[in-house]
């Protein structure tokens, strides 16, 4: 499985947009620097995607997402791939039973199909919209993650990357 932790915002991202003429398209933006954070971790070969939304991201959240993504594959011994962030490197983080943590090499998020997903989630459900509350963001981001955990071929499509899902599955 490979974790990543994201971060989203009530600051709107204004892209291109179109309506039938003679209408002109209207897209608000919103700059309030209210965030919510939410961790995810998928795995490529099943596209099974886990998700948990923290009050923060620091050690003691990353422990619980731990320990709720090892219970949840309880059967499985799970290899967790994480980025290396401050709380993922941190002494009092403990990986559970089953489960193995590795760091993949500094600054390459680019090895990480976690933030694809997050790419395809900002790109198809945030863009050109604002949100009245935090709560609002809150509610739309649940819903729309909900669809991927629920969703696991269109995980997968985005997330089986060659270079990992051959070498597992010659393997066995």
């Amino acid at each position: 499985m490979f974790q990543d932790e994201a971060r989203f915002g009530r600051i709107s991202d204004c892209r291109r947009c179109w309506r039938h003429r003679p209408l002109r398209p209207l897209a608000r933006k919103m700059i309030s620097r209210q965030y919510t954070y939410i961790f995810g971790a998928v795995s490529p070969l099943d596209g099974q995607f886990d998700t948990l939304p923290p009050p923060q991201a620091n050690t003691s959240c990353m422990q619980l997402f731990l320990d709720e993504a090892a219970h949840r594959h309880s059967q499985d011994n799970i290899v967790m791939a994480l980025d290396g962030a401050g709380w993922h490197t941190a002494h009092d983080l403990i990986a559970p039973p089953n489960m193995r943590l590795l760091l993949p090499p500094p600054y390459s998020p680019e090895l990480n199909p976690v933030e694809h997903l997050w790419d395809e989630l900002r790109e198809k459900h945030f863009h050109n919209r604002t949100f009245a509350s935090l709560d609002a963001l809150e509610q739309h981001l649940m819903e729309v993650v909900g669809a991927f955990e629920r969703d696991t071929e269109r995980t997968k499509s985005i997330c089986a990357w060659p270079w990992i899902v051959n070498p597992v599955s010659s393997a066995n």
